[in-house]
């Protein structure tokens, strides 16, 4: 098998993960602009807090997320990119990102505040949780694949 098609599947899965990031950051942004299925949530866990301080909390949670979404665009990109072209530690760049995103993607999806309920709606929570699903067969395609082969080297 050519080195070029060993690296088709795990390319494919790379770039759903990456459509999956882009995904929950579109589906943040509309949910932001139009859904307000954060603002509700947050709203139902804290019925006295005034409008203006459930926006402001919404704010935080949109930042937030937003710069996990920009980090997992960064780091599918710095990971495909590794693959693509066939970089011996890929494969240790990947578990090790699959395992902090897992991490972080569980923990949004789990926490809970004050109020007792999740700190995020399940909708919002879940969509994190999707491009970590990619980021397991990515892990998994990469472990199961030969060790690419340097030039020079047997």
């Amino acid at each position: 098998m050519s080195t070029t098609t060993s690296r088709r599947a795990p390319l494919a899965t790379l770039f759903a993960g990456l459509g999956l990031t882009l995904v929950a950051l579109i589906v943040l942004y509309v949910d932001h602009l139009a859904g307000n299925e954060l603002r509700s949530h947050l709203r139902s866990g804290y019925p006295a807090l005034a409008p203006a301080d459930i926006d402001a909390a919404a704010s935080v949670y949109l930042v937030y997320l937003s710069v996990l979404g920009v980090l997992g665009v960064l780091f599918w990109s710095v990971t495909t990119w590794a693959v693509a072209t066939g970089k011996g530690w890929a494969r240790w760049l990947a578990t090790v990102i699959f395992l902090l995103a897992g991490a972080v993607s569980l923990t949004n999806l789990m926490i809970t505040d004050t109020s007792g309920d999740t700190g995020l709606p399940p909708l919002l929570g879940w969509l994190g949780v999707l491009p970590c699903v990619a980021g397991l067969a990515i892990v998994v395609q990469l472990w199961r694949a030969p060790r690419p082969v340097r030039a020079g080297r047997p």
